[in-house]
């Protein structure tokens, strides 16, 4: 259903207006994290004066000389949050949903690709790959793929998900530590680039490309051994990491080398440093660690063997401010200054960014069921918890989340803040999004939005439980001062949580002999 200024036209996604008043954007400038200055105005779309209404501009001028793409962030988010309430997505009987900013996801794959061009010669082979584990939801991944990016996958699941998206072969990469002789099969009868991650894998290629041939693109992971990043779980070059060829064992290096001079079929090298925590200089190294592999083995080979390196993904993302930083183009000047021979033509690329791509233009927006007190601090008990924030909830201080406030309307919340906790639904007391976190008092009716969801969180339900999946929804200013809906997963009803609990299997278990209850005779 389509909806422009009330009248219902036919449409798969579903249009609101939402003019916004100045004062929608009076929290910005929190979630902004930049200091106050003496610009100010109305926003586009947006009622009232300067003179008529003198708060709502002294909130606007707080925004200040931000850039424009983290203030139009933070218009867009807070003007879909008020559309979802006035819409229903959000309410008593919607109580928590994901909210994805398609305008900004175009923006940051437009990025990427731009970031990576300045660095590279024209008609270079670049393959931006998305990391579809960070967001694995069909509409995301043709989103993406419209966009100019293809899918790196790690399982036969991820690889459905990339097909059904219309990712073509060709702009697919597989990559696991654990794939089976029949994920490597399908691969390599689709043609898709497969990383092979040990020499046991490495063992199967061989007697699969013996069999039969295959136009995929070959290559292997290889762990450099530089050391992690603040988060051990998400670093990947550790000295004893299950990722790929230990290069710094004894033999390691030589016997890789060896490998590819007795198999010209393999031609692209690939590893990943890491992802959140890891900074931009040791991705930097790894980068430049596999292109000096790269170098040997086409040495030894004495010609061209190796001519695409995969570098990974792994751009860190800022969890502490609105700001998109570091940039990609932050990072592929670094890596064309610390490895200007991967940037001199002589080699096609592979990235794989994941988090960094999606993370900033997702929202989950969680109703306040109930507000109360416990030992003087104020509790905000909310339908958002571990089930859409697992990371968060179980490692708080290595994946910290801005909250923001909304009122029972959907506008932001404005007035003095109060120390208060966030809590989930599920029945353990450490099921918090925020814990003593400063922030307007949120009561019942409220909203309370946790930003930079947009990957590894509402895409990744933990049914917890038995909590439903809820509702995701993609939205975009329809250029009128509306803001457009389209629904993106369908909130999961009870009966399909049943139904995914073995609720067609009830009596399976006391079927089985002894199971009924009765004590099985001795002997």
């Amino acid at each position: 259903m389509l909806v422009r200024g009330g009248v219902p036209t036919s449409s798969a996604s579903s249009c609101a207006y939402v003019y916004s008043h100045p004062v929608g954007l009076n929290r910005a400038s929190q979630y902004i994290g930049t200091a106050p200055s003496a610009r100010g105005g109305c926003l586009a779309g947006s009622t009232g004066s300067r003179e008529q209404d003198g708060e709502a501009v002294a909130e606007i001028e707080t925004v200040g000389d931000v850039g424009s793409e983290a203030r139009g962030r933070a218009v867009r988010r807070d003007r879909a949050v008020r559309a979802a309430v006035e819409r229903g997505l959000l309410g008593p009987d919607a109580a928590v949903v994901g909210l994805l900013d398609v305008l900004g996801i175009r923006e940051s794959a437009a990025a990427l690709r731009a970031a990576f061009d300045a660095v590279v010669p024209p008609g270079t082979p670049v393959l931006h790959a998305f990391a579809v584990k960070a967001t694995p939801l069909v509409p995301v991944v043709r989103l993406l793929h419209e966009a100019g990016i293809g899918a790196e996958v790690a399982s036969p699941g991820e690889l459905a998900l990339a097909r059904a998206a219309g990712v073509p072969p060709d702009r697919t990469v597989l990559d696991s530590p654990a794939k089976t002789p029949a994920e490597l099969r399908e691969a390599l009868a689709l043609g898709i680039a497969v990383n092979a991650d040990n020499a046991q894998e490495l063992d199967r290629l061989d007697a699969l490309v013996r069999a039969a041939p295959t136009r995929s693109p070959l290559g292997l992971r290889v762990n450099p051994q530089i050391g992690g990043g603040t988060i051990g779980s998400t670093s990947t070059a550790t000295r004893t990491s299950k990722f790929g060829v230990a290069l710094r064992d004894e033999g390691a290096r030589n016997w890789v080398v060896r490998a590819y001079a007795e198999r010209p079929w393999l031609t692209r090298l690939h590893a990943h440093t890491g992802s959140q925590g890891i900074p931009l200089p040791l991705l930097a190294r790894g980068a430049a660690e596999v292109y000096a592999l790269a170098e040997e083995i086409n040495a030894v080979a004495g010609r061209r063997q190796v001519g695409t390196i995969d570098i990974g993904g792994g751009l860190p993302v800022n969890l502490a401010s609105e700001e998109t930083a570091p940039s990609y183009a932050d990072y592929a000047r670094l890596l064309a200054e610390r490895v200007p021979g991967l940037f001199d033509g002589r080699y096609g690329l592979v990235t794989e960014f994941g988090r960094s791509l999606l993370a900033k233009y997702g929202t989950v927006v969680a109703r306040v069921e109930y507000a109360k007190t416990a030992g003087g601090r104020r509790i905000a008990v909310t339908h958002a918890g571990v089930q859409v924030a697992t990371r968060t909830v179980y490692v708080p201080e290595a994946w910290p989340l801005r909250i923001a406030a909304y009122d029972a309307g959907g506008r932001p919340k404005t007035g003095p803040e109060v120390v208060q906790d966030v809590a989930g639904p599920a029945c353990f007391s450490g099921d918090l999004l925020a814990e003593g976190r400063a922030l307007p008092p949120l009561e019942q009716g409220d909203y309370a939005a946790a930003l930079d969801t947009g990957a590894y969180y509402f895409a990744h339900h933990y049914a917890y439980n038995s909590l439903a999946r809820p509702g995701v929804y993609g939205y975009a200013p329809d250029g009128e001062g509306g803001v457009c809906f389209a629904t993106v997963r369908e909130p999961q009803t009870v009966a399909e949580v049943v139904a995914e609990s073995g609720g067609a299997h009830a009596s399976a278990l006391t079927g089985l002999p002894g199971a009924t209850g009765a004590r099985p005779s001795p002997g």
